[in-house]
C-alpha cells in the first residue's frame, strides 16, 4: 500500500509497516495492498486509488480503520448483535433485537448466493480489516478479531437509525425476560430537530449553468468518514462513508450527485397475532379460518460479566409469516414486519456509486432495497430529480398501518412492493429546484409537487416540517 503525504510537507517520510502476526493470508493481502495508493490531503482525507473496484474497497476500509477503528468496530458490533460481549448484559436487549434478523448461517448463505461481482468486494473489505488489524497489533479489537466477508451484509443500509431501531427495547424486553414496556410504537412522531436537508437546483436557475447539489447530513459530526475512492475499473466516488460501510453512503462522482433525507414513508408494519397455546407447549395463530403454527428458535448470546469473563443467556424467539415476534398488547402477540434483503440493498448502496447520470441512477434503484431514505439527485446532464423509497410494501389503504393491524385478517397483508412508476417522484420540475426536509414529498417542488390525495396515505406520515415550509419560501422567491 502505497502512501503519498499532503502537497504541504516538505520532508520525507516513509511507510513503516509494523511486525505482522503469522496469517496464511497476509501474503495475498500484501500482494492486495500493493495495488492500492492512498493519499491524504491537508485535512487528512484519503484519496484511495485500486486498480480493480475491489482493490479500491480494500484500500478505503483500511483508511477508515486508520481514522477510527474503533467506530467501525462498534458499528457492526451493533448490527451482530454483539455489543453486550463489549459492554454488559445491559446491552442484551440491543443484541436480541438485531438477532432477531440478523441470523450468521442466513447471512453466509446470502454471501454465498451473491453475484461473484460482490463477493469480490466484501472479501476484500474482510481482508483489508484483517490487514490492518495484521499491521497495528497495538490496536486491540473489544470483540471482533477477524473479520469475515458475510458480515458486511448486516450493515447494508447508512443512515443514522435503520428500520430496526423502530422496535422498542423495553417492550422487547418485557415479552422475553423483563418488567415494563409500552403498549404501541408505531404511533410514536419522529421527534425534530432531527433530520437532513437536501437542495437540487437546475442549470437554469444557477450562475453557473450547471446543475447544483446541496447535501446537508444531520448527524453528529464524526458519524461518517469523508474520503475519495477510485479504481481503474470506472469507480470515482467522493463523500461521507458510514463507518466500517465500503460505499459512499452521499456524495457525487464526476458527473453525479445524491444525497439522503430520513423519509416520512411507512415501511415497517406492526401485525397483531391471535395466538394460542398447543397442549405441547407450542403455540398457533390464527390466520383467516385457518390456525398457523408460529416458528420459534433458540438465540444464544454472550455478554461481558462485571468480572470481564464472557457468559451467556438463552432466548426462545418466535416468528410469524408477518415477521419477529417482538412484544404483546393487550393479550394479542406482535409481529414486525420490515425490508430483510441484504444481497440487493447491499448492491444497491454500491452501484449508485458509479451511476453516471439520471437513467443508470433508477436502473439501480430499480432493485427497491431502499427503505428509509429519500433521495435528492443531480448529474451533469441537468436533471435534478427527488426519488421516493423504493420498498414500500402495497397495502389495503383501508386500514390505518401507522398503528398495529389486525394480523389475523389476511386483507392486512403487505401485497407485494409499489411499482418503481407508483411511487412519488420528480424529474426537472418546471420551478428549477426540489428541496427535502424529512418532509412529505407535497412540496418538494412548490407548485410543481405531486399531490398526497394522488397516493395512499402510507406513503408519507407527517407530512410538512418548518424546514420544509422556510426552504420552499426561499426557493421559489
Amino acid at each position: 500500500m502505497k502512501y503519498l503525504l499532503p502537497l504541504s510537507c516538505l520532508l520525507p517520510a516513509l511507510f513503516i509497516v509494523q511486525p505482522v502476526c503469522a496469517r496464511s493470508e497476509l501474503p495475498d493481502w500484501q500482494a492486495q495492498a500493493r495495488r492500492v495508493t492512498i493519499q491524504r490531503d491537508d485535512w487528512g482525507i484519503a484519496h484511495v486509488h485500486g486498480r480493480s473496484d475491489a482493490d479500491a474497497v480494500f484500500g478505503m476500509i483500511y483508511a477508515q480503520a486508520e481514522d477510527d477503528f474503533n467506530r467501525i468496530e462498534t458499528n457492526y458490533l451493533t448490527a451482530l448483535g454483539r455489543t453486550a460481549e463489549a459492554e454488559g448484559e445491559d446491552a442484551i436487549w440491543q443484541d436480541l433485537r438485531a438477532r432477531l434478523y440478523m441470523d450468521p448461517a442466513k447471512l453466509r448463505a446470502d454471501y454465498a448466493a451473491s453475484p461473484a461481482w460482490l463477493r469480490t468486494l466484501m472479501d476484500a473489505w474482510a481482508d483489508g480489516l484483517n490487514y490492518y488489524l495484521a499491521t497495528h497489533p497495538d490496536v486491540k479489537p473489544r470483540v471482533i478479531t477477524q473479520f469475515e466477508p458475510w458480515m458486511a451484509m448486516s450493515f447494508t443500509e447508512g443512515s443514522i437509525g435503520g428500520d430496526i431501531e423502530r422496535i422498542p427495547l423495553d417492550r422487547l424486553k418485557a415479552f422475553y425476560g423483563g418488567p415494563g414496556g409500552r403498549a404501541v410504537a408505531m404511533a410514536d412522531p419522529d421527534p425534530e430537530p432531527r433530520g437532513s436537508n437536501g437542495f437540487a437546483i437546475a442549470p437554469g436557475k444557477s450562475a453557473s449553468g450547471h446543475a447544483l447539489l446541496w447535501i446537508n447530513p444531520h448527524t453528529s459530526f464524526f458519524f461518517r468518514s469523508e474520503l475519495q475512492m477510485t479504481s481503474d475499473e470506472g469507480l470515482n466516488a467522493y463523500g461521507a462513508a458510514t463507518w466500517g460501510q465500503f460505499f459512499i453512503y452521499q456524495g457525487f462522482n464526476p458527473t453525479a450527485g445524491w444525497m439522503h433525507t430520513s423519509s416520512t414513508v411507512d415501511a415497517v408494519d406492526e401485525f397483531l397475532e391471535s395466538v394460542t397455546r398447543r397442549p405441547d407447549g407450542g403455540f398457533t395463530y390464527r390466520y383467516g379460518a385457518d390456525q398457523r403454527p408460529v416458528q420459534s428458535a433458540t438465540v444464544t448470546l454472550s455478554y461481558r460479566t462485571g468480572e470481564g469473563t464472557l457468559a451467556q443467556r438463552r432466548f426462545t424467539v418466535y416468528r410469524t409469516h408477518h415477521g419477529p415476534i417482538i412484544g404483546e398488547v393487550d393479550g394479542k402477540w406482535v409481529a414486525f414486519a420490515m425490508m430483510d434483503k441484504p444481497i440487493p440493498a447491499l448492491e444497491q448502496s454500491f452501484l449508485r456509486t458509479k451511476a453516471p447520470d439520471y437513467a443508470a441512477f433508477v436502473k439501480v434503484a430499480a432493485r427497491q432495497a431502499n427503505s428509509s431514505n429519500n433521495t435528492i439527485f443531480a448529474d451533469a446532464k441537468g436533471t435534478i430529480a427527488y426519488l421516493h423509497p423504493q420498498f414500500v410494501p402495497l397495502r389495503d389503504d383501508r386500514f390505518d398501518y401507522s398503528r398495529p393491524v389486525d394480523g389475523s385478517d389476511p386483507a392486512t397483508d403487505w401485497k407485494g412492493l409499489t411499482p418503481l412508476d407508483a411511487l412519488p417522484r420528480l424529474r426537472k420540475p418546471g420551478g428549477g429546484w426540489i428541496q427535502n426536509t424529512n418532509n412529505g414529498p407535497w412540496s418538494a417542488a412548490g407548485d410543481d409537487s405531486q399531490k398526497a390525495s394522488d397516493f395512499p396515505r402510507y406513503m408519507d406520515m407527517l407530512g410538512e416540517n418548518p424546514r420544509g415550509e422556510h426552504a420552499v419560501m426561499l426557493l421559489a422567491a
